[in-house]
C-alpha cells in the first residue's frame, strides 16, 4: 500500500505541473484563445498520454514477468510505426482512425512475435528479455527507415519517432481520449492481468483463462501505444521507469498501483514538457528527447540499485 502521503503529494505536484503547462510558453497566456486553441488541449495531451504509456509499460512489464520490459523495449513501438508508414504509403487519404488502426494492428503483431521469442527462449535473463525486444524493434525500425527512404518518406517516419506536443491543437488530440477509456479497462480487468503475472501455470491453477487475460491485456497495450504515435509519437522510457518507481512504494498489485501509476507517467510528461520549453526558451526541446535523456538517466539508476541488491 503506497504511503497516504503520496497519495496527497501526487495529485497535488500534477495539479502544480499542468497549471506549469498552461502558463509556460511564447505567447500571452492570458488570452482565452490561445488557452482554448492550443494550451488546454496541449496540457490535456501530455496527461493522457503519459497516463496511457505509463500504464501500457506496467502492463507489459506483468505479461512478460520482467521489469524492463515496454512497449518502447519489446518492439511495440517500431511495430506500430511500421503500421502508421505502410498506410500511408498505401492510403495517403486515409484519415488518422484508419491509421491509428493500422498501427494497432502492427503493433499487436509485434508484441505477440515478441511474447512467442520469449516463450521459445531456454532461459530468460533479467536484461536478456528487453535486449531480445530492442533487437526486434531495430530490425522493424531499419525495415521502416527502408521503407521510407525508398517511397521519399523521412519526414514522416521522424515525426512518427519523435514525440512532439507542439504541434497539438484542439481538433489534433481528440484521439487521446481513447486510451483514457483503455486505461479504465485496465484497471477493470488489473485483478485479472495481476494474476496472468503469476505465469500461465500459477493463473490456470487459480481458475484464469490466462490466453484470453494476456490477449486482452496486450491489446490494451498495442492501442495505447498506436493512439499515441498517431497522435503525437513516440514517448521513449516512460513505460518502463515510473511502474518501476511505483512498485517501489506500492508494490506489484496493480489495483492498487495502478492510479498510482497512470499519475505519475502523466506528471513525469508534464515535467519533460515544461523543462523543455524552458530550457531553451523561446525555442522548444521535444518531449521524446527530455523524456529519452530523463528516462534513461532514471532507468541507469533503478539498474544499479537491482544490481547493488543482488550483489
Amino acid at each position: 500500500m503506497a504511503p497516504p502521503s503520496l497519495r496527497i503529494l501526487l495529485p497535488a505536484a500534477l495539479v502544480v505541473l499542468a497549471a506549469a503547462s498552461l502558463l509556460v510558453g511564447v505567447g500571452d497566456a492570458g488570452g482565452p484563445e490561445i488557452l482554448l486553441a492550443s494550451r488546454v488541449p496541449r496540457t490535456l495531451a501530455l496527461i493522457l498520454a503519459g497516463a496511457g504509456m505509463a500504464v501500457a509499460g506496467v502492463i507489459m512489464q506483468l505479461v512478460a514477468q520482467n521489469r524492463f520490459v515496454e512497449p518502447s523495449t519489446a518492439g511495440t513501438a517500431e511495430s506500430a510505426t511500421l503500421g502508421m508508414l505502410l498506410v500511408t504509403l498505401l492510403a495517403p487519404g486515409a484519415p488518422v482512425v484508419v491509421k491509428m488502426l493500422a498501427a494497432t494492428a502492427s503493433a499487436l503483431a509485434g508484441t505477440v512475435l515478441f511474447l512467442r521469442i520469449l516463450r521459445a527462449m531456454p532461459l530468460r535473463a533479467r536484461l536478456t528479455v528487453p535486449l531480445v525486444g530492442i533487437m526486434l524493434g531495430g530490425v522493424v525500425g531499419a525495415a521502416s527507415t527502408f521503407i521510407a527512404y525508398r517511397n521519399d518518406m523521412l519526414q514522416f517516419l521522424g515525426t512518427w519517432q519523435a514525440g512532439d506536443f507542439s504541434t497539438v491543437l484542439r481538433g489534433r488530440y481528440e484521439l487521446l481520449w481513447l486510451a483514457a477509456l483503455l486505461t479504465l479497462a485496465a484497471y477493470a480487468m488489473a485483478d485479472r492481468i495481476t494474476i496472468a503475472g503469476l505465469g500461465r501455470d500459477a493463473a490456470i491453477n487459480l481458475g484464469l483463462d490466462h490466453r484470453r487475460v494476456v490477449a486482452a491485456a496486450i491489446a490494451i497495450v498495442a492501442m495505447i501505444t498506436a493512439v499515441t504515435i498517431a497522435t503525437v509519437g513516440a514517448i521513449p522510457f516512460l513505460g518502463l521507469v515510473v511502474p518501476n518507481l511505483v512498485a517501489m512504494v506500492a508494490g506489484d498489485n496493480l489495483r492498487r498501483s495502478l492510479p498510482l501509476v497512470a499519475a505519475s507517467g502523466a506528471g513525469l510528461l508534464l515535467l519533460c514538457d515544461v523543462l523543455g520549453r524552458v530550457i531553451r526558451f523561446p525555442y522548444e526541446i521535444p518531449v521524446g528527447t527530455m523524456m529519452g535523456v530523463v528516462g534513461s538517466a532514471l532507468f541507469l539508476v533503478l539498474l544499479l540499485r537491482r544490481d547493488s541488491r543482488h550483489a
